[in-house]
């Protein structure tokens, strides 16, 4: 009697992790916060760790934003792994991929064209409900043809955007915040001006890019259930997605480039050391004690999702300054 081979052992696929930025100004705390726990979660794990540029929207993207974004991560010591076609992945360089992904969609009946502006959305019953994204989308163009909607933004002297073909309820498990589950709306693929949507270039780059690990600010988990559903639409596995509390001004207002909140280089200006800081973003996630310098490779060996806290923080410039002594 021969004897069977062993079955092998299962092996875990290798974690992806990545680190998003968008070239619009200068890397505030709370990007570099979100930035090294997504750079900690994968190299705890023996993951890759990729650099992608979203310059997607050209018209916001600041001059010298890419060299200024590498350079700053640099400078945090969260060194990312080189891609085969070369680090970093730029967003405004794969346009013809997104265009591939729209076509995939539109032979599976997934997209519609839309011919409403912004301020027709407004004028809408669900105007009230308006996000960061805009208002609420009606439905208005969902069951045009789309000789009738092209033929109709003609006429206003305007050009037609790309929605996604929602109502699908979609649940996920977020590493911090448990179980969700997210009713998918009709959200927008290409905008009217030509340019690919943020939740579109997303989905196609983790996927082509083999990302596992989405770690992110928690002011994204409403876009989680949009970007599960278009993912399985493309054929790509979602990734785990893992939303983190956001860093907040000493006032308590939310971080954003538009208030011109401080900037990494602004702490080192200070005479804040890169060990400085990422001690007291690390202490502000429950890693290490306050007033700790350390590097993001020192933080590797103990880190795990179980001490991150799930509340607001606090990171206070001038307060750094009080630990360089």
């Amino acid at each position: 009697m021969s004897i069977p081979p062993p079955v092998p052992t299962p092996v875990s696929p290798a974690v992806v992790g990545r680190l998003a930025p968008s070239p619009t100004g200068l890397m505030h705390l709370g990007n570099a916060r979100t930035a090294l726990l997504a750079w900690l979660s994968a190299r705890s794990q023996g993951g890759r760790i990729l650099l992608r540029i979203e310059d997607i929207d050209t018209p916001r993207v600041a001059p010298g934003g890419t060299r200024a974004l590498q350079e700053d991560l640099a400078a945090l010591g969260l060194i990312c792994d080189e891609m085969d076609a070369g680090s970093p992945c730029l967003q405004s360089q794969r346009r013809h991929l997104y265009d591939d992904a729209l076509t995939a969609l539109a032979r599976q009946q997934q997209t519609f064209l839309c011919s409403c502006s912004r301020a027709d959305l407004m004028r809408a019953p669900s105007a009230p409900h308006a996000a960061d994204e805009g208002p609420r989308y009606p439905g208005t163009c969902r069951d045009k043809a789309w000789p009738q909607v092209l033929q109709e933004a003609k006429q206003a002297g305007k050009s037609a955007a790309v929605r996604f073909r929602g109502g699908q309820n979609v649940r996920f498990v977020d590493g911090l915040l448990g179980e969700h589950e997210q009713l998918v709306d009709d959200f927008v693929l290409r905008r009217a001006d030509g340019l690919h949507a943020y939740q579109l270039a997303v989905v196609v780059d983790d996927g082509l890019m083999g990302v596992t690990e989405v770690v992110r600010g928690d002011d994204l988990l409403s876009s989680t259930g949009r970007q599960v559903a278009l993912a399985r639409c493309l054929g790509f596995a979602p990734p785990a997605h893992i939303h983190v509390p956001l860093v907040l001004s000493p006032a308590g207002e939310r971080l954003a480039k538009r208030n011109r909140p401080p900037t990494v280089r602004d702490v080192f200006a200070r005479g804040v050391a890169a060990e400085t800081l990422i001690g007291a973003m690390a202490a502000s996630a429950g890693l290490c004690p306050p007033g700790t310098r350390t590097t993001a490779n020192e933080l590797v060996a103990d880190f795990a999702w179980t001490k991150v806290r799930r509340t607001p923080v606090v990171i206070d410039p001038i307060t750094l300054q009080s630990y360089q002594a």
